[in-house]
This record gives C-alpha cells, structure tokens and sequence, in this order.
C-alpha cells in the first residue's frame, strides 16, 4: 500500500515534459540529476517529447512509484502538471512539482520555488500536504476548469505563443485579440443545491486556486477555496467591448469592481445545455489542456486527494475565521 509519508530512501519518478528547445530541456535533466546525485537521492527521469505520450509514460511512472512507495513528480507547465497529478490520484502515491509553465499557479499557490534546482531542493526536504482537487466528469483540474470562449482563448494562446514565445505578455495580447473577436453565447442550465439556474454567458470559469482568483481581483471568493469549494465565475450578456473591458480589469485585479459577472462557491454542481442540442460535444479546458467533452457538465470538488509534497516554508496555513 501506497505510503502517506515520504521515506528517506525513497525513489523519485520524474516526468518530464521536454516542451521548449532541446538546449534549455538538456540544462533541466542535468539541472535535476545534479542536485538529486549531490543529495544522494535516487531519480527516475523520462522525458516526453510527444505530448501524445505523456498520459502512458505518467501512468507506467506512477505504477513504478506506487510498488516502491516512491514519489511520481511532475515537471513542466500547469497543463503537464494536471495529466500527471491525474495518475498520482488514481495511484495514491505522493507527488511532487517541480513548476516549469508560463503562470505556475499551482506550484507558486503551494511555496513551490520556480527556480529549478530550489524546487528540487525544496522537494526533498518536503512534507505531504494533502490537496482538494477539482473534477471535471471524469478529469481532474488543480487550478480551474472552463467551457464556452476560455478554451478557443487558450488554443489561440498556445498558437500565439509557438509563433512569439512564451511570456504573460503574449498571453494578455492574445486575449485581448480573442475578445475582439465575434463570439458566441452559451445557454445553459445550472443545478445547483436543488435549484435550477439557466445562464447566457460567453464562458462559465470554475477555478479552484485562490491566488488565481485573488489575482482577478475576487479576494472575497478565495476563503471558499481554501474552505474546500470551488468558484465559478460568468460573465453576463456582452458585446465585444465589453468583454474587451472586463479582460482588462481582471488582468489589473479589478473584476470584483464590476456588477457584470455572475460568482459564486459551490461544491458540486451540474450543467446542461438545452435539450435540442442533445449529448453536444462541447470543447472544455482543464488547467490550460483543451478536450472535447459530452454534456451534461458535473462539476465536484474532492478534498485532500492529491498527496503533494510541500516544504515547511511553503506549506499553506488556512485564514482563522
């Protein structure tokens, strides 16, 4: 049975995604293995240079550290980060970050350094933290989950990024395109708490980070997450200014200024589209990963169901009431 504390002689089973050019992927393999050998701790790496293959190679990483009650660890972006958290969960082994993304939400919400060799470091000298994670039907999200014009944004993102690089900036820029954009409304159905709620939106946003949402300015909405909830946000009918607006003050913190968008903490709830559209497969986006998904949406929180390893110095204390 899978151990809930990590062994000193514990192996490391790291994934990582080899994502930016070959130069800065050789700097991370040696970066890693050079403090795990100065640390006389054993590492498994394997890195994954087909995104296609990074599902099968976490999940045969985390069968390896299930049976020698080891660590499987994560290194890349939040999006890598989310497809092998998904097989520590289904395992029940520990898990470890080492944050290598454009935004890092998940590893900076939990004191994880972005410097490299301070993650490693930090790792090491870690404690388990169980963490509540999101579920999204029948997929995982550790910072948020979305459907509507989020994924199309994201997907424009990455294309922008691969062609400008990666930066927040060209993030903010290739948001800003999207939402200038035409764009459709969504017509769904919430159930929520035994009530139904039917919503016209250009996307429905449930987060699960608090620094996430801090950042948007939804201060008040970041102790339901750290109470074990998840938020959803909506935006209300728009046109394209509009939108325009309310990006840019969520990008300067200010969505909590503004009386057009719908928020709220839940734990669990349901969302259809109407019936004419049938099971309609609708694009979706966990932690940055686009799919296509069947509707209706189930929208849960579970609490403490990932392991993750956390430095003392980065453990996170809930707020006193």
């Amino acid at each position: 049975m899978p151990s809930n504390e990590l062994l000193p002689d514990a192996h490391f089973y790291i994934v990582l995604n080899a994502g930016s050019g070959h130069s800065e992927t050789e700097e991370r393999i040696s970066t890693i293995r050079e403090v795990m050998d100065k640390s006389g701790r054993v590492c498994h790496l394997e890195v994954v240079d087909k995104p296609e293959r990074l599902e099968d190679i976490a999940r045969e990483m985390a069968g390896k550290a299930v049976a020698s009650n080891g660590v499987l660890v994560a290194a890349g972006g939040d999006g890598t980060i989310n497809t092998v958290a998904h097989q520590a969960v289904l395992a029940g082994c520990l898990f470890g970050v080492l944050p290598q993304g454009t935004f890092n939400y998940f590893g900076r919400t939990h004191g994880i350094p972005e410097d490299l060799a301070e993650a490693v470091y930090a790792m090491l000298r870690a404690d388990v933290q169980p963490v509540q994670i999101g579920m999204l039907n029948n997929k995982i999200f550790l910072v948020n989950a979305s459907v509507g014009l989020y994924p199309a944004m994201l997907e424009e993102r990455e294309n922008d990024k691969r062609e400008y690089g990666r930066s927040r900036v060209v993030a903010f820029l290739s948001a800003i395109k999207m939402a200038l954009r035409p764009h459709r409304h969504l017509r769904i159905t919430l159930e929520l708490d035994g009530k139904e709620k039917r919503l016209r939106t250009t996307t429905l946003f449930v987060g699960n980070n608090r620094l996430q949402i801090e950042q948007v300015g939804m201060e008040e909405l970041t102790e339901a997450v750290e109470e074990g909830q998840l938020v959803a946000l909506a935006p209300k009918p728009m046109g394209k200014l509009g939108l325009l607006g309310l990006l840019i003050r969520g990008a300067f913190g200010k969505l909590n200024a503004s009386d057009d968008v719908i928020a709220f903490p839940f734990k669990s709830m349901t969302v259809k589209t109407p019936s004419l559209y049938g099971r309609r497969r609708l694009k979706v986006a966990t932690d940055g990963e686009v799919s296509k998904m069947a509707t209706p949406f189930e929208f849960k929180v579970l609490e403490g169901r990932l392991k993750l390893l956390v430095s003392s110095r980065g453990r996170i204390t809930p707020r006193s009431a």
